[in-house]
């Protein structure tokens, strides 16, 4: 697993050890930290880069899955440095797929964005609408997209793109400048500060708690057919705007004394965000398993304890 030791790969390989599988967290450790991972018997932690051949291949020998995590992700930071995103979201995709090609991996795993459908207005977002990228960071991880359905296409991979709608959960930095909206809502008011907003407070996302990104990574893994390069939404396939997110947020903290702040919204975000889920259903059988309030509520309860003092 590329990336196994950040946010999102942490929990995939907590499950993956749950369930005996023999799991290699490929990271080179610069969001990601050894912290994250479980101590298990099962479990060994590789450190290297997608930019380099030689630190792949060596970790790749054997493997008959790669789930697909590494990469760069902040539209913001895409937009100050647009090369590091296609270097390491583009090229670096490239080069693990040539990695598995050269080694006879039999399914790779993608973890491919939302941010690929861009400013386009239709509501909800479904896969076979044209792409509209919007930041160097949704071009990118667009790119990798094209690169997983060309190999499944061209050679005896089989392979898939999960397009993540606006994940959160535990173990999201609060401490980067980029944090996602929910860990940098966490760390404001924690600290006692309003949660500030970008925009008026009315741009939507369609919210989804980790735990649903684990589900589908392991029905992605184990699907029987061939999944042939397809792209599918993973989500929850509800809307819920900023100012309804920093409310709830205030609330379940017991800060409503609080007030939201509003700054200037940022290039490269998007105005509203919101998943179909029926082909995701059709294909791999997906249907959230944890939905949104349930979520948030163990999250905010993750930063109060980490976060405390």
């Amino acid at each position: 697993m590329t990336g196994g030791a950040g946010f999102i790969g942490s929990h995939l390989v907590e499950a993956l050890a749950l369930l005996d599988a023999q799991v290699t967290v490929f990271d080179d450790l610069s969001s990601g930290a050894a912290a994250n991972l479980p101590q298990a018997s099962n479990l060994t932690l590789v450190h290297g880069s997608v930019l380099n051949e030689s630190d792949l291949m060596p970790a790749i020998q054997g493997i008959d899955t790669i789930f697909h995590l590494a990469a760069r992700v902040s539209v913001p930071q895409s937009v100050t440095d647009p090369k590091a995103y296609h270097d390491v979201n583009a090229t670096g995709t490239v080069n693990v797929l040539e990695a598995a090609r050269k080694l006879g991996v039999k399914r790779v795993v993608y973890s491919a964005s939302s941010s690929a459908y861009g400013d386009a207005l239709e509501l909800p977002k479904v896969e076979t609408m044209a792409e509209r990228p919007q930041s160097p960071y949704a071009a990118a991880k667009l790119v990798g997209e094209q690169y997983v359905r060309a190999y499944a296409s061209c050679y005896d991979i089989d392979a898939i793109s999960l397009r993540y709608f606006n994940i959160f959960g535990p173990r999201q930095n609060p401490h980067s400048p980029y944090s996602g909206v929910i860990a940098a809502f966490s760390k404001a008011i924690l600290a006692g500060y309003a949660p500030k907003i970008t925009g008026d407070g009315s741009a939507s996302r369609d919210f989804t708690y980790v735990h649903n990104v684990v589900h589908a990574n392991l029905l992605a893994a184990t699907h029987k057919g061939q999944l042939g390069g397809d792209v599918v939404n993973i989500a929850v396939g509800q809307q819920r705007t900023i100012l309804q997110l920093a409310q709830a947020m205030l609330r379940l903290f017991d800060r409503t004394d609080l007030k939201p702040e509003f700054a200037p919204p940022r290039p490269g975000d998007v105005a509203h965000s919101l998943a179909s889920l029926a082909h995701a259903k059709e294909v791999l059988g997906f249907q959230p398993i944890v939905d949104f309030e349930t979520g948030l509520a163990a999250t905010c309860k993750w930063y109060r304890s980490s976060l405390k003092g």
